[in-house]
């Protein structure tokens, strides 16, 4: 029997009926003028399983972030509203409330290290160059899974730079392939 002492909170109802919730992050910049570019492909990612499993984004800045919950799945996904070198912030403070561990957690994020369209998988590792792997490591240590997502074009990436290179847009030749990739990512997601 379930006693109940007062109001609860939503997240603690969600917290208290889903004993082995998982946190599915997906990394990116806050703001529109980041819609598209490489490093909003967590977002981008995330914001695709929302649209098809007809999921709801929720603010909440207690947590900087914008959440969307899936009470079927146990599952909380998560985009982080600080900037993208600082998403470990955000994760900490959710894992925190939550009680949960880093291996409760999968991160989607994008490496321009691999080829477009390319995802690699790993049950924990370093941050490879990634700043928002490097925060988040910082933050929770390296011992949670990851899905990154190739944002490689060498092509463009020596013409601009590295920094630029992932603040930047797909190209028109990328973006035909996107939902493709998206979809990929929704049935890993799906399966996780």
């Amino acid at each position: 029997m379930f006693l109940s002492h007062g109001a609860v909170s939503k997240e603690a109802a969600f917290s208290c009926y889903n004993v082995h919730m998982k946190l599915i992050v997906g990394f990116g910049n806050p703001g529109k003028q980041y819609n598209f570019t490489r490093h909003n492909t967590g977002f981008l990612a995330l914001d695709f399983y929302a649209k098809v499993h007809n999921l709801d984004w929720i603010d909440k800045p207690k947590w900087n972030a914008i959440i969307a919950e899936d009470r079927d799945r146990n599952i909380l996904f998560v985009k982080p509203q600080t900037f993208y070198n600082d998403q470990g912030t955000s994760i900490q403070a959710i894992m925190s409330f939550y009680k949960l561990k880093s291996t409760d957690i999968l991160v989607i994020c994008d490496d321009f290290n691999l080829p477009f369209g390319t995802l690699r998988f790993r049950e924990r590792g370093s941050d490879g160059g990634n700043n928002g792997l490097k925060s988040t490591i910082q933050h929770i240590g390296d011992n949670f899974p990851r899905l990154r997502v190739g944002t490689g074009n060498d092509t463009l990436r020596k013409q601009i730079g590295d920094t630029n290179f992932v603040l930047s847009k797909y190209t028109e030749e990328e973006h035909v392939k996107l939902p493709e990739i998206l979809r990929e990512i929704d049935v890993f997601v799906s399966k996780y």
